[in-house]
């Protein structure tokens, strides 16, 4: 896929034990299904109105999709999302940012690269 950047939304307090341990292995839903989520830019948005909404203490990181070993396979709708077998290593990420609810109730997200 041509997406050279991948975005995982996660809590502060699961980034700040990735942190520390070096390496991101997956929140508990990443854990059940075997693989770590990502989204593209364009499927960010709705990721988060789907699997985050309300949610506060979020975080979105971007990572280097071409430092990964990524495989692009179906999920909503038939669209490729990009996913990670194995942990996410803090080499590959390019930079964290808050991601704070606005007063409509969704996300507000930072420029993102594609």
């Amino acid at each position: 896929m041509g997406a050279r950047t991948v975005y995982k939304i996660v809590s502060e307090k699961e980034w700040r034990a990735a942190a520390m341990a070096g390496r991101f292995d997956g929140s508990a839903v990443d854990l059940a299904d075997g693989f770590i989520h990502f989204s593209t830019a364009a499927q960010a948005p709705e990721t988060a109105a789907r699997h985050f909404a309300g949610g506060h203490d979020l975080l979105l990181v971007a990572v280097d999709a071409g430092a990964l070993d990524l495989r692009w396979e179906p999920s909503r709708g038939g669209d490729l999302f990009p996913h990670l077998y194995g942990s996410l290593p803090m080499s590959a990420v390019k930079r964290v940012d808050p991601l704070p609810l606005c007063a409509s109730g969704q996300h507000r997200f930072p420029d993102m690269d594609a």
